[in-house]
């Protein structure tokens, strides 16, 4: 319900909201029955298919020019989808898939992602995994953050096999295509709520490790060299240190040697994620955050 209103309090009144839910649901109906807006509609599977599958069937639903996504555990700020359509009817690009800065809410607070935006030329997945500091949410995209045109998404459907990385092979594939460009919203201020919670049994931290590489292996071709062995340091340690699999501490660096030596920040991150724990890092990351802000205001304001 939270997720629906914010789609329905935006800005940008001239919206249709299309919620699929994925299998039967009469407690979720029951309260969406009591919302009163003509823009809104329901569509209700008959059996369960997965997010993937849920988002390519609201894609043909839509009738409309340009597309967002909201799961069902996030929201949007007011002015979300107003800032990203005009950024998207002044894009250069054909297909332009408009991200924007989020909150990533957890246990131990706030954090602001992406913490920095594509480098002119920086290819995709060099972009999304290869780190310039020992600590994650640098670069960053999330599919409740985008808005892309209706014709990207008939062109490139989502998996319906596939949720863990999901989002991930469909950006690195829609990257491929003649035409496609990723234009952040350029502002600091977020405009979207994921949450995050680690301890909250969900879908995209359930991830197993050796999934993850395996995913990585079938997949490499959509990959730099460099990301590829990115991939390997942060994201599939990140899974196995959360499993507690210490013979993937070793494992995994000799797994990212084979393609190519590591840079010296994989590596450190690397021992990072398997000898602090995730609330001390977040913490820290906060901090830094805060101490990063404090020096921006104090600039801004020997300017004025």
């Amino acid at each position: 319900m939270r997720a629906v209103k914010s789609a329905l309090l935006q800005t940008l009144r001239e919206i249709e909201v299309i919620i699929i839910i994925d299998g039967p649901d009469e407690e979720t109906v029951k309260n969406l029955n009591g919302i009163r807006d003509s823009r809104l509609r329901v569509k209700i599977l008959p059996a369960q298919v997965g997010p993937g599958e849920a988002r390519n069937v609201g894609v043909k639903e839509s009738r409309a020019r340009w597309i967002a996504f909201l799961d069902d555990d996030d929201e949007w700020l007011p002015q979300k989808l107003e800032a990203q359509l005009q950024r998207a009817e002044h894009s250069s690009f054909l297909y332009p898939i408009i991200p924007c800065r989020f909150i990533a809410r957890n246990e131990s607070g706030d954090l602001i992602w992406p913490r920095r935006y594509p480098k002119s030329g920086e290819p995709l997945s060099e972009y999304l995994f290869c780190q310039t500091g020992i600590f994650g949410g640098e670069g960053f995209v999330a599919i409740p953050t985008i808005m892309t045109s209706k014709k990207l998404l008939e062109l490139v459907n989502f998996r319906k096999d596939l949720f863990p990385h999901g989002d991930w092979e469909w950006f690195l594939h829609a990257d491929r295509l003649e035409g496609v460009g990723v234009e952040f919203v350029k502002t600091d201020k977020p405009l979207a709520i994921c949450y995050v919670e680690q301890e909250r049994a969900r879908m995209s931290n359930q991830t197993d490790w050796k999934y993850s590489l395996s995913w990585v292996q079938v997949n490499k071709n959509l990959f730099t060299r460099q990301a590829y062995t990115s991939f390997i340091m942060t994201q599939v340690s990140l899974h196995a240190a959360r499993a507690r699999e210490w013979r993937a501490f070793w494992s995994l660096p000799r797994k990212a040697f084979e393609n190519r030596r590591p840079r010296l920040i994989d590596l450190l991150a690397h021992i990072v994620i398997w000898c602090i724990p995730f609330r001390m890092r977040k913490r820290w990351v906060i901090f830094y955050d805060q101490i990063k802000d404090f020096i921006r205001s104090v600039r801004i304001k020997g300017k004025r």
